[in-house]
């Protein structure tokens, strides 16, 4: 079904989503100006989050840009001409109003910058979650 979705999104509407990234069906590309959205390799877009691209009341039309490998947490809202550098992490039901450099976490409303030098894998993982997984599993947690 995201295929599908990824087709019609790149295809028909022009949106620059890398065929490696990832998308929960209810993430809300803005498809007033659906050329703007642009979704680098490996980085995932979660459920109910916002990629804007214009503003109606300030007559805005902006490409904005989402680096490899991130992560854009639920409900989050990222608004017209914004850039989120490569590997970052984007906190839940954060509003992104400025771009964000690469590989840091950012949350909050107006996002603001949590955390710096992180490293993370494909998808915005951090590179322990694994290990913290299998932890959790070992104690019957997950």
């Amino acid at each position: 079904m995201i295929n599908a979705v990824r087709v019609f999104y790149t295809r028909c509407m022009g949106m620059d989503i890398h065929e490696t990234a990832e998308f929960s069906l209810s993430t809300r590309f803005d498809r007033t100006f659906p050329v703007g959205v642009h979704i680098g390799a490996h980085s995932y877009v979660a459920f109910g989050a916002a990629i804007m691209t214009h503003d109606r009341t300030r007559g805005l039309y902006l490409h904005t840009y989402v680096g490899q490998r991130c992560f854009i947490g639920g409900r989050s809202i990222v608004l017209p001409g914004v850039t989120i550098g490569e590997g970052s992490v984007i906190g839940a039901g954060s509003v992104v109003t400025k771009d964000v450099p690469s590989g840091c976490v950012v949350a909050g409303n107006p996002a603001r910058v949590i955390r710096t030098g992180i490293k993370v894998e494909e998808y915005g993982r951090f590179q322990n979650a694994d290990l913290t997984e299998s932890r959790l599993a070992e104690a019957g947690l997950a």
